[in-house]
């Protein structure tokens, strides 16, 4: 159930196990946040304070550094998140208020969200810790029931699959990406909701558009280069500089393979050029077999061994 701004007092911000205040923890979980500052200097001067001498920011320099904002980064330092690097890629979260931060966990929690999970989803997009409810937050459910045709009971499973759709614009960024897909071909909402989500938090324009236009550069037709992506998603998610032009380069010009292998194969690109795709390859040709590629790549270490003398290698 939702966190109430006294109860994440008491399990993010104050430590239930400090010795220091174990006399009054019965009332101590009713303090709300602007409690005396007295009390509150008390309860940061025992456990907590040596999680906050020991944090990057609380060096010698920083000892004027209000207690409103000790308090914050030791709630988010709690939940497990890495306060340093979240005040740096989100500066808004200097200004922040604690109630604002409590009242964004209460209403993921409403969501189905639970506490184990903030730390990932504040970890990786630390700009929802800022983040508006109302119009940057509730969209973003509405489009998973409206338009994903999510149930309320999976939303914790869809985010948690890719947090970053909590920071990204449902007018801007999800709907014009679904759009766009399902103009592809992309039919099954289930598939994009659970499995494929991190499509729709890419960029239509310098994303999937140019990854989708190097495929067909390569010579593959469009509409076949089209089904390749329907077939393999993960295409589209590929770096370009540093994914697709080595691992093409090496597969037409090391491994000699042709365009018709590629599209009866595209999962070649999701394997690793260096752990994966060289060695395997150049195992074969040292033992003198040729292995079809994707019984190359696929199999075990053990079962490529089978498959070289299989094919005549030893």
């Amino acid at each position: 159930m939702p966190l109430t701004a006294a109860a994440l007092q008491s399990s993010l911000c104050f430590s239930p196990n400090n010795p220091s205040s174990s006399s009054s923890s019965s009332s101590s979980s009713s303090i709300p946040f602007n409690l005396q500052t007295s009390n509150t200097t008390t309860q940061l001067a025992a456990k907590p304070q040596s999680l906050l001498q020991k944090h990057p920011l609380y060096t010698p320099t920083h000892t004027k550094l209000s207690l409103q904002f000790k308090e914050k980064i030791l709630c988010l330092e709690i939940m497990g998140v890495d306060a340093g690097k979240a005040l740096s890629q989100n500066p808004n979260l200097h200004s922040a208020t604690l109630d604002s931060i409590q009242a964004i966990i209460t209403f993921l929690q409403s969501k189905g969200i639970q506490e184990k999970d903030l730390a990932k989803i504040f970890g990786m997009c630390p700009h929802i810790l800022t983040s508006n409810i109302k119009t940057e937050l509730t969209p973003v459910f509405s489009f998973l029931s409206d338009y994903l045709k999510v149930p309320e009971y999976n939303f914790r499973k869809v985010i948690n699959k890719c947090p970053r759709l909590l920071a990204s614009s449902v007018s801007d960024q999800l709907k014009p990406a679904l759009f766009y897909l399902q103009r592809l071909g992309f039919k099954d909402l289930h598939a994009l909701a659970y499995h494929d989500s991190v499509l729709l938090v890419s960029s239509v324009e310098k994303t999937l558009i140019p990854k989708l236009n190097f495929l067909v550069d390569l010579g593959i037709p469009r509409d076949e280069a089209v089904g390749l992506v329907l077939r393999c998603p993960a295409l589209l998610t590929f770096s370009i500089e540093n994914n697709y032009k080595p691992k093409y380069e090496y597969f037409s010009v090391d491994m000699g393979l042709k365009l018709e292998d590629l599209k009866e194969f595209p999962q070649y690109f999701a394997f690793s050029l260096e752990k994966r795709i060289k060695p395997r390859h150049m195992e074969a040709v040292q033992s003198g077999v040729h292995v079809p590629l994707p019984l190359m790549l696929k199999s075990t270490d053990e079962e490529f061994r089978e498959l070289l003398k299989q094919f005549g290698g030893g």
